[in-house]
Order: C-alpha cells, then sequence, then structure tokens
C-alpha cells in the first residue's frame, strides 16, 4: 500500500516536490501516492505568477549559492527534464543576463566580503570598479558608486509562472493528483498528523504532510501547535518603458535597495518598502503606486539619465514570504511533529530555489535525509536554538 503524501500549496515550491516525489526513481525506493491541495487554480495571488521570476548566485551564505547552482543547471535544461511525451517542450525563457549590485564606500567592504565567500563556492562573478562599469554599461550614471558585483554566467531571469506549469504537468503526468481545495486543519495524534481536514468537512489520510502553503504557511503550522516566523510582505512591481535602449542591461541593484531588470521591450523594476510601512498581510489588489512617483523614478532616473523619460505602463503587487528570524528558508521536518515537512520562508527566493529544495524534501521522504544536496543548514534546529543564518542579500 502507497504511503499517503498530501502537499498543502500547489506553487512552484509543492509542484516541485510533487514532480521529483512521484519521478520513477523516487517510487522505485518508497510508494507513495501524493495529493496537491491548491485551494485556486488560476493562481491569481500566487507568488510563484506575481514573482519577478530571477536567479542569481549573489548570495552571502554558502548554502543557497549551492541551491542556486543546482537551480540554474535544472533551468537550463528545463525543455529536456520537464518535457513530457506528444507535447511541447516546456520554455521558459531563460536569459542569463546576470545580476549587477552597486555599493557606495560605505558598502564596498560588505560586498567585496560577500564575493569571497561567492568564488570560494564556484560563483562567476566579477568586481568592477567604477571606470569599468562605465566602460561596459554606458548609459548608468556611476556617481558615488565604488564597486559593482556582476555575474558574469549564472543568473537572470525566466518566467516563472512557465516553471510552475511545467512542474505541475510533469507531477500530474507522473501520477500526482491535483485538487482544488482548501486544507483548514489537521487531525492529530499525539506527535502525529493523521488526517488533513478541508473545508467541506472532507478528511484526507495521510502518512506526511509537506507545508508549502507560501504566505500562508504560518497558518498551516499554528494547526500543528507550532510557531512558523514567516509572514506575508507585499511588494509592488512596476512595468515601464523607455524609449531609449539600455544595451547589455543587467539586473541592477542600486544601493538604495531599488531593483530593475529587462522585461520584453520594456523594464520591471521594484523596491523595499520602509520597515514602517511593510505591514503583515497587505492587500494585493492596492500596488503602492505613491512609491512609484515618490522614491522609484526619482533613484532611477538619478542613476540612468535615459529614465528621464520613463513611462509607467502598470503595476501589480505579489507577496513574499518573509522568514523575520533570518531571511532564509525553513526546511525539513520540526521535532513537535514527526511527519509535517517544511518548506517556506523563502523571502523573495522561492521560485529560484524550488528545483532543488524541491528534490530535497522529496528525498527526505522517501530516504529519512538528503541524498543530492545537503539541506541541514536550511533546518528547525537553528530557529530553535536561536542560531540565525542571515542572509545579507535579500532585495
Amino acid at each position: 500500500m502507497a504511503d499517503q503524501v498530501v502537499i498543502i500549496g500547489g506553487g512552484a515550491i509543492g509542484s516541485s516536490v510533487a514532480r521529483y516525489l512521484t519521478q520513477p526513481g523516487f517510487q522505485a525506493a518508497r510508494r507513495c501516492a501524493v495529493t496537491v491541495l491548491e485551494r485556486d487554480f488560476s493562481y491569481a495571488r500566487a507568488s510563484s505568477a506575481l514573482s519577478a521570476s530571477s536567479i542569481r548566485q549573489q548570495f552571502s551564505s554558502a548554502i543557497n549559492i549551492a541551491i542556486s547552482q543546482y537551480g540554474i543547471g535544472l533551468l537550463r535544461r528545463v525543455a529536456q527534464e520537464l518535457a513530457l511525451p506528444g507535447e511541447p517542450p516546456p520554455d521558459i525563457g531563460l536569459h542569463e543576463g546576470g545580476y549587477l549590485y552597486l555599493a557606495t564606500a560605505a558598502g564596498e567592504r560588505v560586498l567585496r566580503d560577500q564575493h569571497t565567500v561567492q568564488r570560494a563556492h564556484g560563483a562567476d562573478i566579477a568586481l568592477l570598479a567604477p571606470e569599468a562599469l562605465q566602460a561596459r554599461f554606458p548609459w548608468l550614471d556611476t556617481s558615488g558608486i565604488a564597486l559593482g558585483a556582476l555575474g558574469l554566467s549564472g543568473e537572470g531571469w525566466f518566467d516563472g509562472y512557465s516553471l510552475l506549469q511545467a512542474f505541475r504537468a510533469q507531477a500530474r503526468a507522473q501520477g500526482a493528483r491535483y485538487r482544488q481545495a482548501e486544507a483548514v486543519g489537521f487531525d492529530l495524534a499525539g506527535d502525529r498528523i493523521g488526517a488533513v481536514r478541508l473545508a467541506g468537512g472532507e478528511r484526507l489520510r495521510a502518512d506526511v504532510v509537506v507545508n508549502a502553503a507560501g504566505p500562508w504557511a504560518r497558518r498551516v503550522a499554528a494547526w500543528a501547535g507550532i510557531a512558523l516566523p514567516v509572514t506575508a510582505k507585499r511588494r509592488t512591481v512596476f512595468h515601464v518603458s523607455c524609449p531609449e535602449p539600455l544595451p547589455r542591461c543587467p539586473l541592477l541593484i542600486d544601493p538604495s535597495g531599488i531593483w530593475l531588470r529587462p522585461e520584453g521591450a520594456g523594464f520591471i523594476t521594484g523596491f523595499t518598502p520602509a520597515e514602517a510601512q511593510d505591514g503583515d498581510d497587505l492587500p494585493l489588489d492596492e500596488p503602492d503606486h505613491a512609491a512609484f512617483e515618490d522614491i522609484v523614478w526619482p533613484t532611477l532616473a538619478g542613476r540612468i539619465p535615459a529614465f528621464e523619460a520613463l513611462r509607467l505602463q502598470r503595476a501589480w503587487a505579489g507577496y513574499y514570504e518573509m522568514n523575520s528570524f533570518d531571511h532564509n528558508a525553513i526546511v525539513g521536518p520540526h521535532p513537535a511533529c514527526a511527519n509535517l515537512l517544511f518548506a517556506n520562508g523563502f523571502s523573495g527566493h522561492g521560485l529560484q530555489q524550488s528545483p532543488a529544495v524541491g528534490r530535497g524534501v522529496a528525498e527526505w521522504i522517501v530516504h529519512g535525509g538528503y541524498r543530492t544536496l545537503d539541506l541541514a543548514p536550511l533546518g528547525w534546529t537553528r530557529v530553535l536554538e536561536n542560531r540565525p543564518l542571515r542572509e545579507q542579500n535579500v532585495i
């Protein structure tokens, strides 16, 4: 009899877990019947659909660099790895345009220290002085800039919604069952979940439960009496156009924290709100339009003179599932509930980390531990022992 695995959340993380878990190699080690619960198949509020969908290796911690290196490998092979018989190969539009972090004199030491970590773990990152930045990107005003860090390969952007749909399609083709249903609680017996309760009263027997509920993961954890330090933080994305092209434009992160990258014939850009304005669960149907006029446009026009002629085309908002403890994902089991696995708190990095984390969670379910990439540094132990693994590069 197959073990019943219930995954709460059918976004990129949950669908990646389902995709790996239903692969024949995993099924040979432990037979699992996989059910993915997703309350909205339109994915209208899903972070996977609303994300800026980028991948980088410019992190401050070794584990995040390794996760991204695994991720870029899969993204480059999507057409082969996620292909379905008789269907056109999936196309996620991967563009390895690189990330460019800019630093003032105050931030130069941090950028250099992080570069040392990145290079030690094989990331293809170059440090560029202002003169080199100006030569490579003539449209960039380097006033006040002391140093830039540019990803030469393994960094860029892609269509996150297409990646989600490719994971989902392959998982379903391999036997995963997707149900449009809302989980509302657990039936607990000691330290184990016996069933997942659905709205309407139905109960699904569960041998293993995966919390992949994204911005709503804290509520799911609370059903098992576990305090998960993850909240939903609204982030607004602005789609803009400019009559003047920016040749070889990477994903640019200004010292102010405002970011920009190409998107079709235009660009998308965003910012991190000040802490006082960064409340939890703010409504997604109210993008922060005022911030564009007051903060984003003036800053971009100062950094890129051509953006004086910037035009706002549209704006939307999505949630970061922000881990307030240390801005890193929390992955794996909690000692208080033996058959509940977590994959939460990615703090804006969920899409790029979904390949490695999906495989890791599937390995834990089947083998009782990680086989491909050791995700133990992202486990609950650091949280319970109050030893934060702080990620410094959060956009």
